[in-house]
């Protein structure tokens, strides 16, 4: 990858990361359009690593809650909630790491998450919990469950799965949204981290160039996931879910005709 397409790459993955639309199908798309092949083991360890640029985001705009450590009931509910995705992260890495590499499952799955955007709303009505504080630890352990929905099936979303699980538990729109942003952060950073480590064991380490690229990459990440999760949360109030739904189905359509024209390989 050069410089432009580092850039270009970071800001799909700071306004995609946090939206219920699929990071992991917006930087395929945008992969193989650059002409990067996403079967170089840098080029899947960076989309994966410019993580930490965007989840530094939810930590610098909810500085309040992650360095009130007078709340240990915050941290503990991230840890319960974080705890699923890891067991599933590393009994199915093997498989995960297969189904990434297989873009028309990843199609298929951003249109099923589409139609049911679609009717999102009209199932989760009255909502009971308007604030962080009213979730309680087994309700944390719930969303986090919904979050391995989205390990194991590539292309559905991080953010989709914990925001309608957390709706399907009566959290309001805002405070589902938010609490996929927090458990994105120790989700997100494990994730991060494993990949991190396992490509430096096997490459012995990273070239001058590679650091450059993490550099860049987190640095633009950050920047752009700032600006869309403050969009993000105001529009969703407003607007909910299925325009979302819609965005997802289109996408998935053109994921579809680029991999039937052969602009994307299986």
């Amino acid at each position: 990858m050069d410089s432009l397409q580092t850039i270009i790459i970071a800001i799909v993955e700071g306004l995609t990361e946090f939206l219920p639309i699929s990071s992991t199908a917006h930087m395929r798309i945008t992969e193989n359009l650059l002409g990067i092949s996403n079967t170089d083991k840098f080029t899947q360890v960076f989309t994966v690593a410019i993580q930490l640029g965007a989840i530094l985001s939810v930590v610098v705009l909810y500085w309040k809650k992650f360095f009130d450590f007078k709340r240990l009931s915050f941290y503990v509910k991230l840890i319960v909630a974080v705890i699923p995705a890891l067991m599933f992260g590393k009994l199915f890495s093997e498989k995960i790491d297969e189904l990434l590499e297989k873009p028309l499952f990843i199609a298929i799955i951003m249109l099923a998450g589409g139609i049911f955007f679609l009717f999102a709303d009209n199932l989760f009505k009255h909502p009971e919990i308007k604030d962080e504080k009213d979730i309680s630890p087994i309700t944390a352990l719930r969303i986090g469950l919904f979050q391995c929905l989205a390990i194991l099936l590539p292309g559905l979303s991080r953010s989709a799965a914990t925001m309608i699980g957390g709706r399907s538990l009566k959290l309001t729109r805002s405070v589902a949204a938010e609490s996929s942003f927090f458990l994105a952060v120790p989700t997100m950073l494990a994730a991060t981290v494993y990949k991190l480590y396992k490509y430096y064991g096997e490459a012995g380490g990273f070239s001058a160039n590679e650091i450059k690229q993490l550099a860049i990459g987190n640095a633009v990440a950050f920047v752009v996931a700032l600006m869309a999760i403050k969009f993000f949360i105001s529009f969703l109030n407003k607007h909910g879910f299925r325009v979302w739904g819609w965005y997802r189905i289109i996408v998935g359509l053109i994921l579809l005709v680029l991999i039937w024209q052969g602009v994307i390989t299986q």
